[in-house]
C-alpha cells in the first residue's frame, strides 16, 4: 500500500504514514483536511447490527490536527544523499547503483569539515579513494555540481522512492529550482 503524506495544519509537511497509521488518524478524527484524489477504499469489518462493511477512502495527502512546529529537522542519510545527486559520481559523472556509491565530504571530516548536507557529495569508490584526505581543488578533482541542503518539500521527495501524482504535484510547486529527478 502506497505511504500518504502527512502535514501540519498550516500545510507543512512533517513525514510519511503508512496506509494503517492513516486509517487510525480518520478514526480518531485527526485529518483537519486531505488533498488529492482519493485511493481505492480500505476495507474493514462487518457491523453485528447493520451488516454493513466498513470502508474508507484515504486521500494521498492529510493534515492532522496539532500544533505547527517551526523547523524540521532534514535528516542526512545516504539514500536521500544518493537520490539528490540522482546516483551520479559528482567527480567522474558516472551513475552507479546504490551498494556503489559512498558518501565524500568536500572537506574532510579530519580537517574540520562537517558531516553535512552542503559537505557532502556521492562519489564512487574508485573516486572517493582517489580524492582521499584532500579537497577536490588539491586532488584536481573539480566537483560536477554543488552541494545543497534541500528544502524539506525536497528532502519529502527524495526520502521516498514511490510517491504518487498528487503528492508529486503537491511537493514540486515548493521545489527551489528545476530538478532533473523532480520528473
Amino acid at each position: 500500500m502506497q505511504n500518504i503524506l502527512k502535514l501540519d495544519v498550516a500545510g507543512q509537511p512533517r513525514g510519511w504514514l503508512s496506509a494503517q497509521e492513516a486509517v487510525s488518524a480518520y478514526a480518531r478524527g485527526d485529518v483537519v483536511y486531505g488533498i488529492g484524489e482519493p485511493l481505492p477504499p480500505m476495507f474493514g469489518g462487518i457491523q453485528r447490527l447493520t451488516g454493513l462493511r466498513s470502508a474508507i477512502r484515504l486521500q494521498p495527502i492529510i493534515a492532522l490536527q496539532g500544533r505547527v512546529r517551526p523547523g524540521f529537522s532534514l535528516p542526512l542519510c545516504n539514500r536521500t544523499l544518493f537520490r539528490r545527486d540522482e546516483h551520479r559520481c559528482l567527480y567522474c559523472g558516472q551513475q552507479f547503483p546504490r551498494g556503489e556509491l559512498t558518501r565524500d565530504h568536500v572537506l574532510p571530516t579530519s580537517r574540520g569539515g562537517d558531516d553535512r548536507w552542503e559537505n557532502v557529495v556521492a562519489a564512487c569508490r574508485r573516486c572517493n579513494w582517489a580524492k582521499d584526505n584532500r579537497t577536490p581543488e588539491e586532488a584536481g578533482m573539480p566537483l560536477l555540481a554543488v552541494p545543497f541542503r534541500p528544502n524539506t518539500w525536497e528532502w519529502h521527495f527524495l526520502s521516498r522512492e514511490r510517491v504518487l501524482a498528487d503528492q508529486m504535484d503537491y511537493l514540486s510547486q515548493q521545489f527551489r529550482a528545476p530538478r532533473d529527478w523532480a520528473h
